[in-house]
């Protein structure tokens, strides 16, 4: 045996000590492989790519607008931005809006009664969109940061969508706080047990996530149709259509700005923004959140550090599916209130936060920003808040998908871009 102290690991990037011989140091080679290049490349090119990304896809998706229509792309994203309430920032002027648990009022520069401002009443949806984006992006993004891909956000979203409703609508004697905690907590852990059953699978017999969360995402999908399809278990006899029961009134989250009944932003939206920060929290300060990020980067290398691989796989998917859960839970108690067959299979939510994740580089902030974007484009394109003399509102959904699609083919080929930033900078 020798006696020799354990070095500790280098940081990616960072440079070794040449080892000497008697004739003196010998060269060493110490090129980084192309991923550690690629990350280094992604990480140095900061905002810019993502930016890049997008702006791409919208001027290709404008191409699409002029060949289609004859129309002038920027008329019809000048819709866009103005059917998603984005208008509403640069409607300053004179207003007042009450104090919370007073009557007192103070001056605001813009106008909050979503009666008198249409951009009000749209940034609301926009904003409610934008809530359930975030969480079912941050379940993606979390499993990614652990080297995993989670393709059952909707089938873990609609887990905590079939929990939160049976739970909000029964229970009524419970008080209003109790009955929405429940439902949120048991629609998180819903979606938790659905995406830990692919992160066992995955660190027991090494099943991969991306087939065995496509098999779970059926699963829920027709579990839920069985529930609530006419003569189903948990199907409202007295519609006669293959819905639930509707939420209590005690369970439905509180709005904060808008009409209850008109669907106005509830504090869900809060919600969200505390996932994003707890997301960052877990990450950057926390034990787990450097073994995910170990493991991510290099499994073995994790391994061999001391770090349970299995086990992160494990609380990896566990976690990115309680914030799909999550995102499920709110999206019933904030404003659907029920759910039907038809809802079930048609919903895409969680899919789409595949795209979040991806423009937002996994990061917090990323995700917070791309959510937005997604959320002020599947608004604005809405039928209502598009004028048919511009671009026909029935094409409106279609040209959604187009640019989302253009989002995640350049996100997916970004190191074209970031190679292209490389290059400029050294021109």
């Amino acid at each position: 045996m020798t006696d020799e102290t354990p070095q500790e690991p280098l940081e990616p990037g960072a440079a070794s000590e040449a080892p000497e011989d008697e004739d003196g140091p010998v060269e060493v080679a110490n090129d980084p492989g192309f991923l550690e290049r690629y990350s280094l490349a992604q990480q140095a090119a900061g905002l810019i790519a993502p930016v890049i990304t997008a702006v791409i896809a919208f001027l290709l998706g404008g191409l699409v607008i002029l060949a289609s229509t004859g129309k002038a792309p920027w008329g019809v994203y000048g819709e866009i931005f103005k059917g998603a309430g984005l208008s509403w920032f640069f409607e300053v002027g004179n207003y007042r809006v009450g104090l919370p648990f007073s009557d007192a009022t103070m001056w605001f520069p813009w106008n909050v009664n979503d009666i008198e401002s249409q951009a009000a009443t749209n940034l609301q949806q926009t904003l409610i969109t934008t809530t359930t984006l975030v969480l079912t992006g941050l379940a993606v993004a979390f499993a990614f940061r652990c080297g995993l891909f989670n393709i059952g956000g909707q089938g873990q979203y609609l887990a905590g969508v079939i929990l939160a409703v049976m739970i909000g609508s029964n229970l009524d004697g419970l008080s209003p706080f109790l009955h929405v905690t429940l439902a949120l907590v048991l629609g998180t852990l819903a979606g938790a047990l659905v995406a830990g059953i692919a992160g066992l699978l995955k660190a027991t017999m090494g099943a991969h996530e991306v087939i065995t969360t496509i098999m779970l995402n059926w699963i829920v999908i027709w579990t839920g149709v069985f529930l609530f399809t006419l003569g189903g278990p948990l199907q409202n006899e007295q519609t006669g259509s293959p819905i639930s029961h509707d939420v209590a009134e005690g369970a439905k989250l509180p709005v904060f700005w808008g009409d209850s009944l008109l669907q106005g932003l509830h504090v869900g939206f809060f919600i969200a923004l505390a996932a994003l920060v707890l997301y960052w929290a877990i990450l950057n300060r926390t034990t787990l959140g450097y073994s995910v990020r170990a493991v991510g980067f290099n499994p073995e290398a994790a391994r061999y550090g001391g770090i349970s691989v299995a086990r992160n796989y494990f609380l990896a998917m566990a976690i990115s599916g309680a914030f799909a859960g999550l995102a499920g839970a709110i999206e019933i108690l904030g404003w659907q209130f029920r759910v039907s067959t038809g809802d079930i299979l048609t919903s895409s939510v969680g899919f789409v936060g595949i795209a979040v994740a991806l423009l937002g580089r996994n990061t917090a902030v990323g995700v917070g920003l791309g959510a937005l974007l997604f959320g002020s484009l599947l608004t604005g394109t809405s039928t209502r808040n598009l004028d048919p003399e511009i671009f026909r509102p029935e094409l409106a959904s279609n040209l959604a998908l187009i640019i989302q699609g253009l989002i995640v083919l350049f996100v997916g080929a970004d190191v074209l871009v970031v190679w292209l930033i490389a290059k400029a900078r050294r021109a």
